[in-house]
């Protein structure tokens, strides 16, 4: 048993934050969620009583459930849009005439704000805890109220107990599997978190590996050649002449995707981003290294580029200590910066670093926040009024380590983004259709199954799996460390009608191949990929070698905000959420890969085909298809 110093408040502190009479429900308290706990974490013990946490309550949004369903349907409303979803779908429409106005600030909150009625209620019910107003905080939608407790007062308040959670890499967290609410306030609220998400989005080595142990290079190793190509390309290089297989570069991926001779016409005005979280930083020293070794003119950008720390974000530029350095800090973050930068020079990059989810330490008596990252991030962004136009994310986890509910609120948020004109991209997984010896459900049945990723299965991201090879591209799969591009189907989010014509034949020609293993009726990913594999990465002052969707992620946002420069240098609107046009006519502008499989849990995987599949999606980018791209 773990023993926790000061577990229990005095009872006066308790009735600082709660009556120390019982409190009466205004109605009968009912389970609102309950979510298995993951088997990577173990319970062992129970939550001090003091350990403060900021309560989330999410409001349903009054305008989202008829949204969510004319999406899924393919349904406009002929009057005109009637709430948010039909405005996605519009915007995001490329046939439709209001293509690309995408909403602003005002507008998105307008929708998604919760009505009166809810957020009287939630007042009423916390006052009845002897939480004031005076404490709550809130988004600008007020579609989210917040608030810092203890987990005393929480645990009254939900009519369930948390415990500490270990997970097996060490770290711990506080949670509660089950939680209740007057029933009254269930069709009011969707989620509250910190509850029962176990979502780890962190820098995990599943999206980014080292292929070799020792697979290291110094700086001045590097040939005089691979400099003087770096710094002065020619017009008419060819990709043979600029990419090693072995060693992939900037110059391999600016040749290679057909952005060599183009220039950004319109930076400041076209912005890009990429997140961290949960201890990763993009480190100026190493950023530097890199682009004067592999894109010399864009060395300063190392120091130029905005970071931003949220939520207590790492953002050390000292140099590593010996259990950073033994723990892979920043890799992650690297590997992102050096890839977008060392394309998009000179487009403005913007660093989000997240803290969200501080591990939890059993022997620590002060009281730690403990939240969730990406909703501690997107709740930040979407409270900016100025954003980049298109956002790169490395991070993810298998979607059943988080409940339904929860998944469903992010993707909400996501989608706000989207109608605000933001491309999301997410890494697709580096375990094909899952690893092996963890290919079951979380349901307490212990079911044969494949592992979708989350958020890759939110229908309004857009994911992106791993290619490597150059003529031709295939999947990408080392055997060296067991990488391999991932793929799959939700089981959470249906399929969405704008992958209806491109993803129904695919699983037809499926048969029965893995029936039972995968939801024919989920929504498919990845929808695009990049190159994935052998990346050159400057971390520690020496070059490494990676492997991942993390490279392939900010690969492919790079490209598609190069695009944005060029659409937005014409004075057109930029591509915002992709799905809709990429599924609709985009897909042309993309190279087939038709060889190699999402190998895992066993068998040889989805396989890539001609057309969308669930191991590449559509292909890899060809900018020169693009009007304003091209040399």
């Amino acid at each position: 048993m773990v023993y926790f110093p000061a577990v229990f408040l005095a009872l006066t502190g308790l009735c600082n934050f709660v009556s120390c009479s019982p409190v009466p429900s205004r109605s009968a308290y009912a389970v609102k969620d309950s979510h298995h706990v993951p088997r990577k974490w173990t319970r062992v013990g129970q939550a001090p009583a003091n350990h403060v946490v900021n309560l989330e309550i999410a409001l349903k949004q009054s305008q989202f459930d008829e949204l969510e369903r004319q999406l899924y349907e393919g349904s406009v409303n002929p009057s005109g849009p009637s709430d948010m979803t039909d405005m996605i779908y519009l915007v995001s429409d490329p046939d439709h005439e209001r293509y690309g106005n995408h909403l602003d600030f005002d507008e998105v909150n307008e929708l998604v704000k919760p009505g009166d009625d809810s957020l009287d209620l939630v007042h009423e019910w916390l006052r009845d805890h002897g939480i004031g107003e005076d404490r709550l905080s809130y988004t600008p939608a007020k579609d989210w109220v917040k608030v810092e407790l203890p987990i005393a007062t929480v645990e009254r308040l939900l009519d369930t107990k948390y415990a500490v959670y270990k997970h097996v890499d060490g770290t711990h967290v506080v949670r509660a599997p089950t939680w209740s609410l007057p029933s009254h306030l269930h069709q009011h609220i969707d989620t509250i978190q910190p509850t029962n998400s176990f979502l780890r989005a962190a820098p995990k080595k599943s999206n980014v590996k080292l292929p070799l142990v020792d697979d290291e290079q110094d700086l001045s190793d590097l040939s005089a050649l691979q400099r003087i190509k770096a710094a002065s390309p020619s017009p008419d290089l060819t990709v043979a002449q600029a990419c090693n297989v072995s060693a992939v570069t900037p110059l391999c991926l600016r040749t290679l995707y057909g952005t060599i001779n183009y220039e950004p016409k319109v930076p400041g005005k076209n912005k890009i981003g990429l997140t961290n979280y949960l201890g990763e930083t993009n480190n100026r020293s190493d950023v530097f290294l890199f682009l004067n070794q592999f894109r010399p003119e864009a060395a300063q950008a190392a120091f130029d580029f905005r970071i931003e720390v949220i939520a207590n974000g790492d953002n050390q530029q000292t140099p590593n200590n010996a259990t950073q350095l033994a723990a892979g800090k920043d890799l992650e973050g690297n590997l992102d910066a050096e890839t977008i930068l060392g394309i998009d020079y000179p487009t403005p990059l913007i660093a989000y670093n997240t803290g969200g989810s501080p591990p939890f330490k059993p022997d620590n008596n002060t009281p730690t926040n403990t939240n969730e990252p990406y909703l501690v991030w997107v709740q930040y962004v979407l409270a900016q009024r100025d954003l980049p136009q298109v956002i790169s994310t490395s991070y993810g986890d298998d979607e059943q380590t988080v409940p339904e509910a929860f998944a469903r609120r992010v993707c909400n948020q996501f989608a706000q983004l989207g109608a605000r004109g933001v491309s999301l991209l997410f890494a697709s997984g580096d375990d094909g259709v899952g690893s092996e010896g963890s290919c079951f459900t979380n349901d307490g049945k212990n079911t044969s199954s494949f592992l979708p990723s989350f958020p890759d299965g939110c229908p309004y991201v857009t994911s992106v799996g791993a290619t490597k090879n150059f003529n031709p591209e295939v999947v990408a799969f080392d055997p060296r460390n067991g990488f391999v591009s991932g793929g799959g189907f939700s089981n959470y989010f249906q399929r969405p009608s704008y992958q209806d014509a491109a993803v129904t034949p695919y699983i037809t020609s499926l048969g029965d191949q893995f029936k039972g293993l995968y939801n024919k009726g989920g929504r498919g990913y990845p929808d695009i990929a990049a190159q994935g594999q052998l990346f050159q990465t400057v971390w520690n002052g020496t070059i490494r070698r990676l492997d991942g969707t993390s490279a392939s992620t900010p690969a492919a946002a790079a490209i598609l905000s190069l695009v944005n420069d060029s659409l937005l240098a014409a004075g057109r609107k930029p591509l915002g959420f992709l799905n809709p046009w990429l599924y609709r006519r985009g897909y042309q502008a993309f190279t087939d890969i038709l060889s190699g499989s999402a190998t895992g849990c066993g068998t040889s995987g989805f396989p890539a085909v001609k057309g969308w599949d669930a191991v590449t999606g559509f292909g890899t980018p060809v900018s020169e298809s693009v009007p304003g791209m091209g040399s």
